[in-house]
């Protein structure tokens, strides 16, 4: 699986400023259908999120689209995630503390045009990463995850914080939505 460099480098920094020295998740943790992972780091006035899931979770299927139903479901996933504030928000930082997205990065290589087919034994899974710039960092408490409204089959949600006063790590599970933030 393949994070952006700088959703990676924020949370290894977010983690070092924290005083923490174990890695954010286990390198190599399974594939899991209705599971996903979220890793948030709050450093200065940025929040970053970092989600992985199995495509599965957000489709129903882990590979290439086959049919025009499903290669416009593929590009509706793609268009929503990379503009996760539209309709039901899919993060919603504090209001108060004044976060606007910055940067998003989403990417699926099995759902873009013209794509191969995973290997067999493969689960396709889809990296997004998300950086919000905060005008108020100090207000920021807690995060709204609106991930289970809009994908049905996410039954869990595996959430490490890492900020300037520690780490943390909570799962969410239905009908649960909210995430505290280590501040």
């Amino acid at each position: 699986m393949h994070r952006p460099a700088f959703t990676r480098s924020m949370v290894a920094l977010a983690i070092a400023c924290s005083g923490g020295a174990s890695a954010v998740w286990a390198a190599g943790k399974a594939h899991e259908h209705g599971a996903l992972r979220l890793d948030v780091a709050i450093e200065g006035n940025k929040l970053t999120i970092a989600m992985e899931a199995p495509l599965d979770n957000l489709l129903g299927f882990e590979r290439a689209p086959r049919t025009d139903a499903e290669r416009k479901a593929a590009a509706d996933l793609l268009a929503r995630l990379r503009s996760p504030g539209t309709g039901v928000p899919l993060f919603a930082p504090d209001a108060a503390a004044q976060c606007t997205l910055s940067r998003s990065d989403v990417q699926a290589p099995v759902l873009e045009p013209g794509a191969g087919p995973a290997a067999k034994d493969e689960h396709a899974d889809l990296d997004a990463s998300y950086e919000f710039s905060c005008a108020k960092p100090d207000e920021l408490r807690t995060l709204d995850v609106g991930l289970f409204e809009a994908y049905k089959r996410t039954q869990r949600i595996d959430v490490q914080v890492a900020g300037p006063k520690g780490q943390a790590r909570v799962t969410l599970k239905r009908p649960a939505r909210t995430v505290r933030l280590a501040r």
